[in-house]
């Protein structure tokens, strides 16, 4: 039987389903990150985030490394 895990996102405090035991119906599924957007969101969250979040920290992500590792 999957395991659904009812959870509140750590950054922006909206509750969530996480669906760990049936990932393809999962929040969180078809949201590409790489290992490098994973790092930096792992950096600073321990726990699952709802995909707003997941998505916001993606963008972030990708506009830091823009300013800061492509324009040296």
């Amino acid at each position: 039987m999957p395991q659904h895990e009812p959870k509140t996102c750590p950054r922006c405090q909206v509750a969530f389903e996480c669906r760990v035991g049936d990932i393809g119906n999962c929040q969180c599924q078809g949201l590409s990150l790489s290992a490098e957007e994973m790092a930096f969101i792992e950096e600073r969250y321990a726990d699952c985030l709802c995909r707003q979040c997941l998505t916001d920290l993606k963008n972030k992500y990708i506009l830091f490394r823009e300013k800061f590792l492509f324009n040296k």
